[in-house]
């Protein structure tokens, strides 16, 4: 490729209506070949012949109240619960809209509320007779007849979207005056499905300098619901309850041959949220949202393909049903997926998605006035997306990059545009020397979860890469793979139920997180099944990392299932008369890179090893890092793991000298921990990248094992040739 052509493409920005010159300059600057609108924004007609593709941003279930208000049958629900209420006598009335805002949504009475809602009481468990409660249009409430005193209630019931969540998050993120709220209508009901296929092909033609229909996104938005005063309430990114509808759900009852419940959807208030282990109706609901969406979703894809437009995904926002690891996705027949980076995990949650020509990551900052703002420091923002999300670039590239927002609040920061058209060239850059090479990977990794391939790189996460603090561990070890040298999969309990043999072409299983949640699995650990395949796996020369909890699931005199390939257990309590004599420390090959202390986080509490075990650290007599032989296998326990550059060199050498591999560390590798070493053999090269912005010193080691010292510059990339 020449050097004036690596000087553009790859690079979509934003535009408005009062940002022509801006725009056109950005394009310039920046190298951008595509340009593209954002919610709030329109195209301006002065750009509709510039020499660049035009991305459209376009709703399917919004922008239109017209149709929404004239069709109110068919506008989208979702499943709320109310709060926990006590009934002090045999009487109780609850409103249902309590601690919601009231403008976001509507109480569904105009459906069968006797088959659609549930009451239950939680002390028992029991649902409540219909005949026991009625609901009133006046009040609000629903008043429930012979309670037993002093047992809780709640009640789940149908709820209209009113305001779509995303637009009203802008709205209020942007402080939008005067805007009309946009209504969430359902484009899987006949008669808004008609209309939506007529809606797309008229808006196709009535613009004709689009190039790419960028989806945002098909049909179903994750779970987002706000309190009364419009802050956020509950989010989960991966939530179905507001991909409900009675339409919907008769369907579904017809396919699986059983009667529908809402606790299904609402799971004792948990709403099956991500940390759940997921029910078999659960999981047979996603697999027939997935399937009917995939169907819808490609019908609209097929007119965007028959108008000569490219279809593109956003990968968010109305996103449910269209797991992009999943094979229903592929059959969607999409050129193109699109999503927010706001890291190396969410990164690699674009780049390894099969099925589509390209994709491309939205980096941050959102030019929103939540950074864009006086004594706001964009610079500070992009510089750390940017060099957070080159790890997993370098490992696997997506094929474009672009931002999103309001130009006009970007071009008021100058420092910005300067920084942003360097990572465009150094992006392009990279893209050249490494795409269509698989980059050399030391190990194969396993993530061993509840979930599996269905929510690769990005289970831990909401949007933009937000994480709970309580998961931190997950989301570190998350994000140093996505930029480390490992071929990695991510595989379900139920893979393993259905083919033990999966293990066969894995070397490290990785099981991290809380008791009893998805991520360690809970009750799967109960399953022999389970258990003899795994512990196979590691006796017969296999590795096991554990982290946090894992295998944690109390029964037949085990808290960790796995306690004897891990050789440390937790004390519960019923094991406290029982003594315990190993507690010396040792040195060890994973920890001979680390500085000082090692970041455990939060660690656990309460951990002990058995007496031959080795343990590498320990804390007033709770251990945090160990290592246990197992037959012919080897297993590390860890008990908490943040991301940091240090961290990420402890998990590489926990993988390695658990796959029995430690003398193949100085291969492609860098003996300072904030310089990394990326090799791409068929392609015959390799390039040393400090991941920090100050200066670094450290020895680099080629695949054969020679090693030259080098210095880099403040977040320097330096490519050599093989």
């Amino acid at each position: 490729m020449s050097e004036r052509a690596e000087m553009k493409g790859r690079v979509t920005i934003p535009t408005d209506v009062d940002v022509v010159p801006e725009t056109l300059e950005l394009v310039k600057r920046w190298g951008a070949d595509a340009i593209r609108d954002c919610d709030g924004t329109d195209y301006p007609a002065q750009l509709r012949d510039v020499d660049a593709k035009v991305y459209s941003t376009y709703y399917t279930t919004r922008k239109y109240n017209a149709w929404a208000k004239a069709n109110p049958d068919e506008i989208q629900q979702m499943y709320i619960m109310t709060p926990f209420y006590n009934a002090p006598g045999s009487e109780l009335s609850i409103h249902l809209m309590d601690h919601l805002y009231p403008d976001m949504l509507k109480v569904n009475s105009r459906d069968d509320i006797t088959r659609w809602w549930e009451v239950i009481d939680r002390t028992s468990g029991k649902v409540v007779l219909p005949a026991q409660w009625e609901y009133s249009e006046e009040t609000g409430d629903v008043t429930i007849h012979d309670t037993v005193p002093f047992h809780d209630y709640t009640v789940s019931f149908l709820a209209y979207i009113m305001w779509d969540p995303v637009h009203m998050y802008n709205a209020v993120t942007n402080d939008w005056k005067d805007v009309e709220k946009q209504i969430t209508f359902d484009v899987r009901q006949p008669k808004t499905h008609k209309f939506s296929m007529e809606r797309l092909r008229k808006y196709i033609q009535d613009n004709p300098h689009i190039d790419v229909i960028r989806y945002t996104t098909f049909f179903h938005q994750f779970t987002l619901i706000f309190d009364e005063l419009a802050r956020e309430k509950y989010v989960d990114w991966y939530g179905y309850s507001a991909s409900v509808s009675p339409y919907i759900l008769e369907q579904f009852e017809a396919e699986v041959g059983y009667k529908f419940r809402p606790e299904y959807i609402i799971d004792q208030g948990y709403m099956n949220n991500t940390y759940r282990i997921p029910s078999k109706e659960f999981k047979d609901f996603q697999r027939f949202q997935r399937r009917e969406v995939a169907k819808l979703a490609k019908e609209m894809v097929d007119i965007t393909h028959e108008c000569g437009k490219e279809a593109m995904m956003f990968l968010g926002d109305h996103w449910i049903g269209t797991e992009p690891f999943m094979d229903e996705f592929q059959s969607i027949g999409l050129d193109a997926v699109v999503g927010s980076v706001g890291n190396g995990s969410t990164l690699r949650l674009i780049s390894d998605i099969e099925g589509v020509s390209y994709t491309e990551g939205r980096f941050l900052p959102y030019f929103f006035p939540d950074t864009f703002h006086e004594g706001g420091d964009p610079v500070k923002e992009a510089k750390v997306n940017w060099v957070t999300a080159r790890r997993a670039i370098l490992r696997k590239p997506i094929d474009r990059i672009g931002y999103g927002g309001y130009l006009k609040l970007a071009m008021q920061f100058p420092d910005f545009i300067d920084y942003v058209e360097s990572v465009c060239q150094e992006f392009r850059t990279l893209y050249n020397n490494i795409k269509g090479t698989t980059p050399y990977c030391v190990k194969r990794v396993a993530v061993l979860n509840s979930w599996g391939k269905m929510r690769a790189w990005g289970n831990h996460m909401v949007h933009h890469a937000i994480y709970y603090k309580q998961n931190y561990s997950y989301a570190g070890i998350i994000e140093a793979l996505s930029g480390a040298p490992f071929d990695v999969k991510f595989i379900s309990f139920d893979d393993i139920r259905e083919n033990p043999d999966i293990l066969k072409d894995i070397d490290v299983i990785l099981n991290v997180g809380g008791a009893y949640t998805a991520y360690s699995g809970g009750e799967n650990w109960a399953d022999e099944k389970i258990l003899t395949a795994v512990k196979r796996f590691v006796y017969e020369g296999g590795g096991f990392i554990g982290v946090g909890e894992p295998t944690a699931c109390q029964r037949e005199g085990r808290y960790f299932q796995l306690s004897g390939v891990m050789g440390v257990e937790k004390e519960n309590g019923f094991t406290l008369n029982v003594d315990k004599y190993n507690w010396e420390e040792h040195e060890h090959f994973i920890t001979e890179d680390c500085r000082g202390d090692v970041d455990f986080g939060e660690g656990q509490k309460s951990i002990f090893a058995f007496p031959e075990t080795t343990i590498i650290k320990q804390t007033d007599k709770e251990v945090q890092l160990a290592a246990n032989d197992f037959g012919d296998g080897r297993s590390v326990y860890i008990s908490g793991l943040p991301y940091s550059f240090e961290n990420s060199r402890l998990l590489y050498r926990a993988i390695l000298w658990s796959s029995h591999d430690e003398e193949n560390l100085h291969k492609w590798f860098s003996e300072n921990y904030n310089v990394e070493v990326h090799a791409y053999v068929k392609n015959g090269k390799y390039c040393v990248v400090n991941n920090t912005y100050e200066p670094q010193d450290t020895v680099v080691y080629k695949g054969d094992g020679s090693s030259f010292a080098l210095h880099l510059e403040a977040n320097e990339i330096i490519w050599y040739e093989i």
